[in-house]
């Protein structure tokens, strides 16, 4: 008989993840199942897998591994998932209101929320509204780590970007416009000698002081719709260069996110949704 393994597909901006039991599996199987459950033609199809596992230190112990089989420290939007997961399997409910929740947030009390171990810390995500299986989160992303302007030496030319980390490498590279070839510069910087773990790259796009635009090219997963880590990162870096404000409205091709920075950690709010579960035939 084949084994099999249950799992809950969920999306955030369309940017996807699977999320599995990690106890079902041994520790060397994780990378091999994980691109065979992501492949968009012989299996469920997925950005990453969220492997859950049980811990001392928070609700739920998250580990990312990336569509082609690479670790990653940390998803924004992977983690949104595993709280819409954690909140459905557990029935909590949203504040009726925003005036709600952010008294209840003010007063430290009652507050709806989700701490996710993940490994770049611990991610607490606050339940904003639920509706059915759509949710959404305020989710705390952490204090970023600026290292500043950086050019690169590419093929067509040298370019120059913002590298920072959000417990994961991104690398921000300002536009007028998306270069129609913007998939293969991404592709040319993330896997870049300077970046000795690759980097997650986005093009970014001032629309106006509130507003950013972006493109995306993540590390282990290639072109994505969404990633909350580099929405909150290329927030990061406009605000830093003087180029926006917070709060900041971010337009992935999946989806809006708003992102507030005002020098500590930061907040990242968006969607979420639980789309199917399923059995996985290994």
């Amino acid at each position: 008989m084949s084994r099999s393994i249950s799992f809950v597909k969920a999306t955030a901006c369309g940017n996807d993840f699977i999320i599995v039991d990690g106890t079902v599996a041994a520790a060397s199987e994780l990378k091999e199942i994980t691109q065979r459950i992501c492949d968009r033609h012989y299996g469920v199809g997925a950005d990453g897998v969220e492997w859950l596992f049980p811990t001392d230190k928070a609700d739920i112990y998250a580990k990312l591994i990336n569509s082609d089989g690479s670790d990653a420290e940390v998803s924004g939007n992977g983690t949104r998932c595993v709280a819409a997961w954690h909140v459905e399997q557990h029935q909590m409910s949203s504040p009726d209101d925003l005036d709600e929740l952010l008294s209840k947030i003010h007063n430290e009390s009652h507050i709806q929320s989700v701490r996710i171990l993940t490994d770049a810390g611990i991610k607490i995500c606050t339940l904003v509204r639920r509706l059915d299986m759509e949710f959404e989160f305020r989710s705390d992303m952490g204090e970023p780590q600026i290292d500043g302007e950086v050019p690169i030496p590419l093929a067509g030319g040298e370019r120059h970007g913002i590298r920072l980390s959000m417990g994961n490498p991104q690398f921000i590279v300002f536009v007028d416009e998306f270069p129609t070839n913007w998939q293969a510069v991404g592709a040319e910087i993330e896997g870049h000698r300077i970046f000795p773990h690759r980097t997650n790259v986005e093009f970014v796009k001032l629309i106006d002081p509130h507003e950013i635009e972006i493109r995306i090219y993540e590390r282990g997963a290639g072109e994505t719709q969404s990633s909350g880590t580099g929405s909150c990162a290329s927030a990061v870096a406009a605000i830093h260069t003087g180029r926006a404000q917070s709060p900041v409205k971010v337009v992935s091709p999946g989806g809006p996110q708003t992102v507030e920075w005002d020098g500590g950690d930061v907040f990242l709010a968006g969607p979420t949704r639980i789309l199917c579960r399923g059995e996985f035939f290994l």
